[in-house]
């Protein structure tokens, strides 16, 4: 497989987004930075903004604004694309967010986002985890969110051991990853009964001692879904059935998230968290379209 750098000097990075004309969003978590960063189509570095407090998941609406998981203090942040701020919202005080980790709009216009449930500060120090990763009380937790005012409309779930990726299929129903069991999680949100979570699909390979499972995911227009497995060191792709199809190496072993490139070049871009690069690998489909309503 075709594959290459886009770019190697990147601080923790997590949640890109593509353009159509080449340019690639990226949120870079680390303390020396915490801001959101833009690649452009030459492969040159922009600073756009720093939201705040570790910038993780990142979401475009119809406007072409930026939504960024865990800016603000462990809030959600909506952004121009000039860096300039233009909410801050935080959880619901009964629930507060904890980790707002990844987010994804769903055609209904409404936005969904995962939080993780523990608090990082007490979780991961540098790119160090916690050696008792596996004892910790996780929360992890999915949000239905009206993103006109911020207000969360609906708790789809909750007790999830670190909530982390999410992603649409086709028939408008929710992925959402669950990074220390490996399991994703399947969510019909058109269901008249009360939502349950179905197991779709694990991406463990053997039995790591260090913290590994899935991160951020997409689906392409195969209709397959797409995984960056952090600490196993690469894209695990489930089929329809939600079966292990193929298993694709990234440059290196924390791969945090994947997203389809939308200009002519095709493939997909993986942010990898110990090398600090943006790599783009050249997949055989495209991604499939995502939703950005006009808030």
């Amino acid at each position: 497989m075709e594959r290459r750098i886009l770019f190697n000097d990147l601080q923790e990075p997590e949640g890109p987004v593509c353009l159509p004309d080449g340019q690639v969003y990226i949120a870079e978590m680390s303390n020396a930075r915490n801001c959101v960063s833009r690649i452009d189509k030459h492969g040159r570095y922009h600073l756009v903004g720093q939201p705040g407090w570790r910038p993780n998941g990142i979401a475009i609406d119809g406007d072409g604004n930026l939504w960024i998981a865990g800016g603000g203090g462990k809030k959600l942040v909506r952004m121009k694309p000039d860096g300039t701020v233009l909410n801050i919202y935080e959880g619901p005080k009964d629930y507060p967010y904890l980790w707002p980790n990844d987010l994804a709009f769903g055609k209904n216009g409404l936005l969904y986002l995962t939080d993780s449930g523990i608090d990082p500060d007490k979780f991961v120090e540098g790119q160090v985890v916690r050696a008792d990763f596996r004892q910790c009380q996780y929360d992890g937790r999915v949000f239905e969110i009206d993103p006109r005012n911020g207000h969360v409309l609906r708790l789809i779930d909750t007790g999830l051991s670190f909530a982390n990726g999410i992603a649409f299929d086709t028939d408008e129903r929710l992925y959402v990853s669950e990074t220390v069991t490996g399991n994703i999680y399947r969510y019909d949100l058109a269901s008249q009964v009360p939502l349950e979570a179905e197991l779709f699909g694990n991406v463990i390979l053997g039995s790591p001692e260090g913290f590994s499972g899935p991160d951020g995911m997409a689906f392409g227009d195969d209709g397959r879904l797409y995984c960056a497995v952090f600490g196993q060191g690469d894209v695990s792709v489930l089929d329809c059935d939600g079966k292990i199809a193929e298993r694709i190496p990234t440059c290196g072993m924390r791969p945090t998230n994947i997203a389809f490139c939308e200009d002519q070049k095709g493939g997909a871009v993986v942010t990898v968290l110990d090398t600090g690069c943006l790599e783009w690998l050249n997949l055989a489909c495209r991604g499939r379209l995502l939703y950005r309503p006009r808030v």
